[in-house]
């Protein structure tokens, strides 16, 4: 099986190429904007014809899409989330390859949901920011393509190569400076959001089972457990080793990851949880393992155990 591989070098993309790269039965070729992609090509800048006339020649039977932004401005985002993804789409409409399309989407598509519930496929959208809306409009031109294709809507990706500007990066960083100035204690903020926190490695798994099932439509991956940040500290923290006091900020003035000794050290907020989501979000992943046979596999300790061997490394 051809694979072409869009966003190879992203955070999930990197995963997914080592999963798939273990498969004897992939071809893979590999295409981004960086040097090391087997073909260079800006999906957010490139016309659908140049892609047109790669996608024929090369002749994929999947083209799995990571690529994207979950940083920058409106019109970054839009750029980079909804416009490439328009690119590709048409692409593969003008082609005559006929390949499948994986989609990955995301949590933050759902926006706010009733604490304690668990979101399925069904939910009506309601996106809180800027990056869900520009996902969330990906999404809505996958589904109208006409295409072979379905969507992984993605909740909250933990475990290795996690970005240090993510929430539980900035955990782990925060933790990492108290270790190594010898602090007693660390003040942390917005500990009580809860999310459904899904590891990379299985995350690449379900990209692997969509692309060779015939699943369609929207797909969850997750976990199937909210979990509190101010547990997840708790648990980095037995992790790391850090015997030093948890302190939780409150909601009021500007609460953020850690406590940065000067202002030039601060960390940026995370309170409120920087995805538009509110306080709330679980996943239902029946969907998942009813129609790609996937579950996940590795539980949040592994998921942190590696976030903070990346961390203590530069200490």
């Amino acid at each position: 099986m051809r694979v072409l591989l869009l966003g190879a070098n992203g955070y999930l993309g990197r995963f997914v190429a080592d999963r798939l790269l273990a498969d004897p039965a992939v071809q893979l070729t590999a295409l981004g904007r960086g040097d090391d992609a087997d073909v260079r090509f800006d999906l957010a800048n490139g016309s659908p014809g140049a892609l047109t006339r790669f996608l024929d020649a090369v002749h994929p039977g999947v083209v799995i899409n990571c690529a994207g932004a979950t940083r920058g401005g409106a019109r970054d985002l839009v750029r980079h989330n909804t416009i490439a993804v328009a690119t590709v789409c048409e692409a593969l409409r003008r082609s005559g390859c006929g390949a499948r399309l994986v989609q990955l989407g995301c949590g933050a598509e759902y926006g706010p949901s009733q604490p304690g519930s668990s979101t399925s496929e069904d939910a009506v959208p309601r996106p809180g920011g800027p990056y869900g809306v520009s996902k969330l409009a990906a999404t809505e031109l996958v589904l109208g393509s006409g295409l072979d294709a379905v969507v992984l809507r993605v909740f909250s990706p933990a475990g290795p190569g996690t970005p240090a500007g993510s929430p539980l990066g900035r955990l782990a960083e925060a933790m990492r400076r108290a270790m190594q100035a010898g602090d007693g204690e660390l003040k942390l903020g917005g500990l009580g959001v809860q999310r459904d926190f899904v590891d990379v490695r299985d995350v690449a798994r379900a990209v692997h089972a969509a692309s060779l099932s015939a699943a369609q439509g929207v797909v969850n991956i997750g976990s199937g457990r909210a979990v509190k940040l101010r547990d997840a500290a708790a648990v980095l923290a037995r992790v790391a080793g850090y015997g030093g006091a948890l302190h939780e900020l409150d909601g009021g003035g500007r609460p953020s990851i850690g406590h940065p000794r000067t202002e030039s050290d601060a960390a940026p907020a995370a309170y409120p949880y920087p995805d538009g989501c509110g306080s709330w979000q679980q996943a239902d992943v029946r969907t998942a393992r009813d129609r790609l046979g996937w579950r996940p596999r590795i539980n949040l300790e592994e998921s942190l155990a590696d976030i903070w061997m990346e961390a203590a490394c530069r200490i």
